[in-house]
């Protein structure tokens, strides 16, 4: 079939589309713009979300838990990691890239460990990767930095673990093996993915059962924008904790910069869907306690640190361990079991640690009391330290211990809040093509 006629036109396209890895920086974009639309429906998209509901029902099985949690199908959550797979089976089965690749044993212990590594990580950071960092700055929220940090120190860390264990440890390293399927078969799986996925969207649209009903039906637009997420992820490749590794692996920076402009966009449409237009009667598209989490601080970089390590050791980020799944790669099959048990663990023990709060760090509970994420109001507070009295909380991150709550625009006002973001990027930008040029920042075998 001639490039130049119709049905050559078709298969180009599809080729394009389907087979072809996307250009690093036009999957920032459109990660960017599905992150801002996802927003803009209902609520900001993560990963740990839904490995932490798998992990919940994995303990609640076992008897840890005595209640059940919220339903795989149901919590918007995990809607997201269902969907963001299925986007990422789709796209891989329909580029015949799609395989069960099994592991050396040495990388299976590793994925125990990295799973491990990025359910306490996450749990101390407020989210993973996405909802941590990525989605944290896009959101205006100051503890995306402080994990930005954390993830860049921790990568480094891990590939100078990898160097060693590349030069010291010899064992394990036989055992993988990969089961391929016929082309056909995974244009079938891929068709089959994505009628599943467009009768998913239609039945929760649909949906006049029982429980809430509108948080029910909103679930169709979560799970088609998040295969989205997972299609274009997997088709660019794009995966953020490489881009914080190869600049100091390789050199290479165009994950890293593509990131960086893909942060900044979602920051974008974050202050626009936050903001209070007076046309809207003042009222935002999104509230503007997304995202926000009280990590700024402590929590936020140690969190960060033990997150990018665990990555490192994955082979892949949050994000980037979900799509890898939805490609068949056994290796983050086991990683994500270890990573929700750990996260459900910590985040639990988290939320039910009781403090008594008085002092100075009364004054870092207004904030979580001015967004409703406390049982005293804003003037409880104020009595209490006017009074020198204390007020009791309940959960590690209320009682600001592992940081501070900080939405950026309360502090700085919108159009500084985007000057800092923009001009963080672009520093980042100016840094990892410098070193691109001198390698200044390698870290040496």
């Amino acid at each position: 079939m001639s490039d130049a006629s119709f049905g050559g036109k078709i298969k180009g396209l599809y080729k394009l589309l389907c087979e072809t890895e996307w250009n690093a920086n036009i999957t920032g974009v459109i990660v960017a713009l599905l992150s801002i639309l996802i927003m803009a429906w209902w609520r900001p998209w993560g990963a740990v979300g839904a490995i932490r509901n798998w992990g919940d029902w994995i303990l609640y099985g076992i008897g840890y838990f005595s209640s059940a949690p919220k339903s795989p199908v149901i919590s918007s959550g995990s809607v997201i990691g269902i969907g963001f797979i299925g986007g990422a089976f789709l796209s891989a089965c329909l580029g015949g890239q799609f395989a069960l690749r099994f592991p050396p044993y040495r990388e299976i212990v590793k994925a125990i460990i990295a799973g491990i590594f990025m359910g306490i990580g996450s749990a101390l950071a407020g989210g993973c990767n996405v909802g941590g960092m990525y989605n944290a700055i896009g959101n205006l929220a100051a503890n995306g930095f402080t994990m930005w940090l954390g993830l860049v120190i921790g990568v480094i860390f891990g590939l100078w673990l990898l160097y060693k264990e590349m030069e010291y440890v010899t064992w394990g390293s036989s055992g993988s093996w990969t089961v391929e399927l016929p082309r056909i078969i995974q244009g079938i799986l891929g068709v089959a993915a994505l009628a599943a996925l467009i009768w998913g969207a239609y039945y929760y649209a649909g949906y006049d059962g029982d429980g809430n009903v509108d948080y029910i039906s909103s679930l169709s637009g979560i799970l088609l924008i998040a295969a989205g997420l997972g299609y274009a992820m997997q088709r660019g490749r794009w995966c953020m904790v490489q881009g914080f590794r190869e600049p100091h692996m390789t050199g290479d920076c165009t994950l890293a910069k593509s990131v960086a402009l893909s942060i900044f966009i979602v920051a974008v449409g974050g202050a626009v869907l936050k903001y209070g237009v007076p046309m809207h009667g003042g009222e935002p598209v999104l509230a503007p306690a997304n995202y926000v989490r009280g990590t700024f601080g402590w929590g936020g970089v140690v969190g960060g640190f033990i997150f990018g390590l665990g990555a490192m050791l994955a082979g892949g980020c949050g994000s980037g361990t979900l799509w890898r799944v939805g490609e068949g790669q056994i290796k983050l099959w086991i990683v994500v079991p270890f990573f929700g048990i750990a996260n459900s663990m910590m985040v639990s023990w988290f939320k039910n640690m009781e403090f008594e709060v008085s002092g100075s760090g009364l004054h870092n509970l207004i904030t979580q009391a001015q967004y409703g994420l406390l049982d005293a109001d804003v003037d409880e507070i104020r009595e209490a330290i006017a009074s020198g009295g204390s007020i009791d909380v309940t959960g590690l991150e209320q009682a600001g211990h592992l940081g501070r709550y900080l939405y950026l625009p309360d502090s700085m006002g919108y159009g500084a809040t985007l000057l800092v973001i923009a001009l963080a990027m672009a520093l980042w930008y100016v840094i990892v093509t410098w070193n691109e040029d001198s390698n200044k920042l390698i870290v040496p075998m």
